[in-house]
């Protein structure tokens, strides 16, 4: 599908407004060329006699078409531009509901500021081009049409002459139409820029100014912005040019009918009349004329806006399910590696992982910085797709269960948290949109926040702001692990979740996430041994592979990689101590 067939499709679906609008457009165009052969009737007529009668009469037929033409005006305008106004909230719902369908590839390659601009501004030139420059191009080719038919009843020779600034008139709107395309594009895709710059400097305040990075930044800003402006001149000029210069020919072509008439009403072969009619028929033929080069910049932009936002629409989804290995039954809380190996491009981060967690486990997973840790967990969740057949949970393999399904019987606590700009007790809601005022303070209780909430002005009520920015990093790890326990998850996965947290802190909510894990498989990622000794199995990567497994005293026991890195935890809680 293409960019104006996806456009077609929009424009079908309120194609009975749309035609309505067309016939107001019509029946408007009428009465708007009725009105000049009123008045030239009225000229002859006057012109051998002036009586009372024949001006009040005139008038009223002038005062009534002009009427009845500005309910018609009113109607298609109202009609077109209000579906083009549901277009355009069509197309916003669609293109947010399939930003939420595409797979964390996506976000990685487009940037956030881009994306918002698509779907703000693009938008707006989309809504512009399917209401505003459709009707008047409609309209315009009715009045185009219709003075010419009338103009030709009046002097055939001198209408065809008119015609003459046609082909100069499609020769601009051609030349400049495709530049002004070009050059609107490109101010849409550095206005992306600029949107992303400021999106990423508005979420990295706290880091700009601890590195005293502002100068730098304002400069940088200043010097896209410069570009912006210099981008929007060069289109600036182009309309400016093309403007006036559609005016010119249109000036050239009256000064020939003019002089054309003028001769003709002289050898007597044209009435004043007629002429006034004609002039009058010329008019409403050059104003559509001028009004083209309006809808061809509007069309320009609008299609320009329109693939930038087919661009996005036609990406991929993130994949549903493969074969038909779910049936819908329930789901063990079991999870299972077969031979995974997985990779972001052709080097693989993971290496033929053979893992089993057992309902009701823990599993704890330790490793250096990069080693596949927040990589394995992503997989059991599909946020990245695993190869077919490798990872399984309760016996059937992911890629076959619908992803809805499948992270609702999961809850996750991220490495990276991430905290809505709304209360306290609605980020945790994020978790279960129905739970109950006492389900939130059990968890907010078991998630050790309680005393944090309590000293807050509003309680559980509190607003956080943007991204919780008014919350420490221990008091946003707590409020995620808060969101996945109201969930009541059968699997649940702790990604490095108490790193923010002091170790007396830690020691209560693993405390109160024993109780918790009774019946549930956990899979708790950590760089801490007080955080995984308690585990039922410990399993140690190192670049991707499992070098270690076992219970803690077995992994102490063997004097590998998890031994050491227990003996120089205990040395630097010694030392913290002795400090």
């Amino acid at each position: 599908m293409t960019a104006g067939q996806r456009l077609l499709g929009y424009l079908g679906r309120y194609r009975r407004d749309l035609a309505l609008g067309a016939v107001c457009v019509i029946g408007a165009a009428a009465f708007s060329l009725a009105k000049p052969l009123i008045v030239g009737t009225a000229v002859d007529v006057l012109r051998s006699g002036v009586s009372r009668s024949a001006i009040i009469r005139f008038s009223l037929f002038y005062v009534g078409a002009a009427l009845v033409q500005g309910v018609f005006l009113y109607l298609h305008r109202w009609i077109v531009i209000g579906a083009s106004r549901k277009i355009e909230y069509d197309m916003r719902g669609e293109f947010y509901d399939h930003l939420q369908s595409l797979p964390a590839e996506f976000y990685q390659e487009n940037k956030t500021g881009d994306l918002m601009s698509r779907a703000t501004n693009d938008l707006s030139s989309v809504r512009m081009l399917v209401g505003p420059a459709v009707m008047h191009a409609f309209s315009s080719i009715l009045v185009v049409v219709g003075a010419f038919v009338m103009m030709s009843q009046i002097d055939l020779q001198l209408a065809l002459i008119s015609l003459l600034a046609i082909p100069a008139v499609a020769g601009a709107v051609k030349f400049f139409g495709e530049r002004i395309h070009e050059r609107f594009r490109d101010v849409q895709d550095h206005f992306g820029e600029i949107s992303a710059r400021v999106q990423e400097n508005v979420a990295g305040v706290r880091v700009v100014r601890a590195f005293t990075r502002e100068e730098h930044e304002k400069q940088a800003f200043e010097e896209m912005n410069e570009e912006y402006v210099e981008k929007n001149r060069k289109l600036i000029l182009l309309t400016a040019t093309f403007y006036p210069l559609l005016h010119s020919m249109i000036g050239v072509m009256f000064v020939v009918i003019f002089f054309l008439g003028s001769r003709r009403i002289l050898s007597g072969s044209m009435s004043v009349g007629e002429f006034v009619s004609f002039t009058l028929y010329l008019g409403r033929l050059a104003w559509p004329l001028i009004a083209l080069g309006w809808v061809i910049n509007l069309f320009q932009r609008g299609m320009a806006s329109m693939k930038r936002l087919h661009e996005i629409l036609v990406a991929e989804p993130a994949t549903e399910t493969t074969g038909d290995a779910y049936g819908g039954e329930q789901l063990a809380p079991e999870i299972e590696f077969r031979g995974l190996t997985f990779g972001y491009g052709e080097t693989p981060v993971l290496h033929d992982i053979d893992l089993a967690i057992r309902e009701g486990e823990t599993l704890g997973i330790v490793g250096r910085t990069g080693s596949g840790k927040s990589t394995l967990c992503s997989l059991v969740t599909r946020v990245w797709e695993p190869p077919p057949g490798t990872v399984f949970v309760g016996g059937v393999p992911v890629e076959s269960i619908p992803p809805r399904r499948l992270r609702s019987m999961i809850g996750v606590v991220p490495q990276e948290t991430f905290l809505f700009s709304d209360t306290i007790a609605e980020n945790i809601r994020v978790g279960r949109i129905d739970a109950t005022d006492d389900e939130l303070a059990a968890v907010v209780e078991l998630a050790g926040l309680e005393d944090d909430v309590r000293a807050m002005p509003e309680g559980i009520a509190t607003v956080i702001g943007e991204r919780g920015i008014t919350l420490s990093g221990g008091q946003k790890q707590r409020t995620a692990i808060a969101r996945a326990i109201v969930r009541n998850p059968g699997i649940m996965i702790l990604d490095d979740a108490l790193s923010a947290v002091d170790t007396h802190t830690e020691e209560r909510i693993l405390r109160s996430l024993r109780e918790l894990r009774r019946g549930r498989t956990v899979v708790i990622v950590a760089h801490r041994i007080s955080s995984v000794k308690d585990a039922d199995q410990i399993v140690v990567l190192d670049e991707g592979r499992i070098v270690e497994r076992g219970a803690h005293d077995e992994l102490l026991a063997a004097g590998g990689f998890y031994a050491d890195l227990y003996r120089r935890q205990a040395l630097e809680e010694e030392l913290e101590e002795i400090a």
